[in-house]
């Protein structure tokens, strides 16, 4: 039986373009491609290749299964979209991997990609061009008032922060209390970037201040980049300087 392998690749924000070449060979190469629905619908379908699709939320049961097939002498690619490292299916392999001392010699590699906060930079500008930190604020993993106490400290620390996941159907409330603490710790004329399906047909790019900020201009497929103190406006462009004054 031939070794198998597991890669875990980024399939960026969604644009085919903004797939890497490597990601693009890895597939070419796999047995098997596992990953949520809407992800391996992303993978054209082809000889040899067998897809797994599976729900939401189901990511460690993704990745031990995974290193079964991989146990098996398969070639899996285990897909998230973005970058798979952040806030995706790297962590989730690793955290089944932990668990395994049977696999824990099985060749496993990261494939980076373009994440969501990125791709909706580049779109705006340079609004990340210095100090930023990325917070997810869904509370299915973490309790939200840990999502509150980063938020705060990320605010009072003067950095520029990208939220993923910012406002579900089943939490709408919760951007509302995200708005609520950036204005209590931020300036009314901070700069957020309301970044919607980036690199796809429907994508819309939104800047406008904290003070006009309202929760219902983010859902789940937004990301929001709120500036720092310093970043501004340069005609339709928005960045960050890459100092800070003394």
């Amino acid at each position: 039986m031939s070794a198998g392998w597991i890669a875990v690749a980024g399939l960026g924000p969604g644009d085919e373009d903004l797939v890497t070449p490597e990601v693009t060979a890895t597939l070419a190469d796999a047995t098997d491609v596992v990953g949520y629905i809407p992800y391996v619908a992303r993978v054209a379908p082809r000889d040899g290749l067998v897809l797994h699709p599976s729900d939401n939320r189901v990511e460690l049961d993704r990745a031990q299964f995974a290193l079964d097939l991989a146990a098996a002498g398969r070639r899996v690619v285990i897909i998230s979209s973005g970058d798979p490292g952040v806030f995706a299916m790297a962590s989730a392999l690793f955290e089944a991997l932990e668990a395994r001392p049977d696999a824990h010699d099985t060749d496993i590699r990261i494939l980076p990609g373009i994440t969501a906060m990125l791709a909706a930079a580049a779109r705006a500008g340079a609004p990340l061009g210095h100090d930023f930190c990325a917070i997810n604020l869904s509370d299915n993993l973490k309790p939200f008032a840990e999502v509150e106490r980063r938020l705060r400290h990320a605010a009072k620390g003067g950095f520029a922060m990208a939220f993923y996941n910012p406002r579900s159907k089943s939490r709408p409330h919760q951007f509302t209390r995200v708005l609520d603490i950036l204005r209590e710790e931020c300036e009314p004329e901070r700069l957020v970037l309301f970044a919607r399906a980036v690199s796809r047909p429907e994508e819309t790019i939104r800047c406008v201040s904290l003070a006009e900020a309202t929760p219902e201009m983010a859902d789940m497929q937004t990301v929001v980049i709120v500036g720092n103190q310093a970043t501004r406006r340069v005609g339709r462009w928005v960045y960050t300087p890459r100092s800070v004054a003394g």
